[in-house]
């Protein structure tokens, strides 16, 4: 590629200076020649009787004949009309003898003086070649610097910001002779070692949602058998002690279904399994929801608005489970649930009377495994998981989860979307 674009610029170049030389390279030849002038003197004393017969020796400049006391004979019109005048102008004076007689007087413009100022315009002429060689040549180094180093480094430019993007699977393409051909090649190469090194991260972490699939469905067997076995022995227990710490047992069961339950739909959603399934439902259902939701009997709800919504039912119930049950966690206090239409929802609001949530944690408590700084200071356990649950949920069901708080309580607002 570097030859390709030296050897024409050196060819221009040399053609540029062989040009110049010969424009000005004779400039200095044009002085006086004395054959010449005598050659004239002849011609002029030829002719002095008919001095028009002068131009008919094809000078190629003017000859002027003045006679012996000095005054223009020829050529007829001239604004030089004595010799001193011509001797003003600079015109080389020659005086035109006969056999010792003085005739006349010739004068010639000066051949040195000529010579300068056809040099001159020779050395103009032969400036404007060689500018006009120069311009091409810088023209033709751009196009090459523009397409050869600019171009392919703004290329590069904009394949870096692709990958920084994250976009891996667009090729830098590599053009024949491109001078970053192995800059080029090395790029492309670390675009396939990430690309690999993101589909083997992506094939890992989809086994490790798979795993945590398989294990949160494989914990649930035990925790059903250890419930089913409190229960027997609550029947067949007499002693009070003995049945509290069933009891406990019992609760703290129902707590690791919760944390399991949470876990697999986490799960499922990791790797696109976790499906809602909407039917037309009458609203009546949001309160039999909330008393199987309810078991300790804290919900406090106003009527439900005659409507039909747009759910899946069981999921619902998860979703309305996972609130309630925070509240409990949480707040430990009466949970009140009103109802109104807005818009195309029925927006259900749940309202606990706990400590509420910061202002500045209100935007995250949605995000998985989140648990805010009070809870995490705290020795209530949980996953982050129940909340993030509720909203993914509520978004297949083209709902919404709005959460609050004005600092004397906590409100999970439920944007249901009504049948058309």
């Amino acid at each position: 590629m570097k030859k390709r674009i030296l050897i024409p610029l050196l060819i221009i170049l040399a053609a540029g200076i062989a040009v110049f030389s010969v424009m000005i390279g004779d400039y200095m030849h044009h002085t006086g020649d004395a054959l010449q002038y005598n050659y004239i003197i002849q011609t002029v004393r030829k002719n002095i009787d008919d001095p028009a017969r002068i131009a008919d020796a094809g000078y190629d400049f003017p000859v002027y004949v003045f006679d012996e006391e000095g005054f223009l004979i020829y050529p007829e019109g001239s604004p030089v009309q004595t010799i001193s005048q011509a001797i003003d102008e600079g015109l080389v004076l020659l005086p035109v003898h006969e056999g010792g007689r003085y005739l006349a007087t010739a004068a010639i413009p000066d051949p040195a003086r000529r010579s300068y100022d056809t040099a001159g315009k020779r050395l103009v002429t032969a400036a404007a070649v060689m500018m006009l060689f120069f311009i091409l040549a810088a023209v033709m180094f751009t196009i090459y610097v523009s397409r050869s180093i600019i171009a392919p480094f703004r290329r590069l430019k904009a394949f870096a910001g692709r990958i920084a993007s994250g976009d891996l699977d667009s090729p830098l393409m590599m053009e024949k002779d491109n001078i970053f051909g192995a800059f080029t090649e090395s790029f492309d190469i670390m675009r396939e070692e990430l690309k690999s090194a993101r589909q083997r991260e992506m094939q890992l972490k989809m086994k490790e949602r798979e795993l945590v699939a398989e294990l949160s469905h494989d914990l649930k067997t035990p925790i059903a058998g250890i419930d089913t076995i409190c229960d027997v022995l609550s029947v067949k227990l007499t002693d009070g002690y003995a049945l509290g710490k069933v009891e406990d047992i019992k609760k703290k069961t129902h707590q690791m279904n919760m944390l399991v339950s949470d876990l697999f739909t986490a799960a499922l959603d990791d790797l696109g399994e976790m499906t809602v399934s909407c039917t037309e439902e009458s609203s009546a259902v949001l309160h039999e929801i909330v008393t199987a939701s309810d078991p300790r009997s804290l919900t406090r709800d106003t009527p439900v608005p005659e409507c039909l919504i747009h759910i899946d039912k069981s999921r619902m119930t998860q979703i309305i489970g996972n609130i309630i049950g925070n509240s409990y966690k949480y707040a430990g206090t009466p949970i009140d649930i009103s109802y109104t239409i807005s818009g195309d929802f029925l927006k259900m609001s749940v309202t606990d009377h706990g400590a509420g949530v910061p202002e500045d944690e209100l935007s995250l408590i949605t995000n998985k495994f989140y648990r805010g700084r009070s809870v995490r200071s705290s020795d209530k356990s949980g996953s982050g998981l129940g909340l993030y649950i509720a909203s993914e949920l509520m978004a297949k069901m083209n709902g919404e989860l709005i959460c609050s708080s004005d600092g004397r309580g906590f409100t999970a607002s439920l944007m249901i979307l009504l049948s058309r």
